[in-house]
């Protein structure tokens, strides 16, 4: 448990304020997750976008220096089936680079 917390403490996340990617966040809000270290990294938002890029600028108008995390483009893995058969697989993003850790 322990690796597990520490891991997870040291992801960044495209919708805080200390790491804030306008882009990157606006699609993680919708596809309730973001690519990270090439994993899909399945997160649902409470809020709106704009809670969280109003957040973003109070902490940089109090100072606050936002960091560049490097967020990828992969997206979920989304097996397709029809009548049990797998047909293919969709996701978001450039590529879908992530898609082949998932198989």
């Amino acid at each position: 448990m322990v690796g597990i917390a520490s891991h997870a403490k040291g992801r960044p996340d495209p919708c805080a304020a200390a790491s804030f990617d306008q882009q990157t966040c606006s699609a993680a809000i919708q596809n309730q997750g973001y690519c990270w270290d090439n994993r899909w990294v399945k997160l649902k938002y409470h809020y709106p976008f704009p809670y969280y890029y109003d957040s973003y600028l109070d902490f940089v108008q109090s100072g606050g220096v936002a960091g560049s995390a490097s967020f990828g483009t992969c997206g979920p893995s989304q097996v397709v089936r029809s009548h049990g058969v797998l047909i293919g697989r969709a996701g978001f993003g450039g590529t879908g680079a992530c898609h082949s850790a998932h198989s």
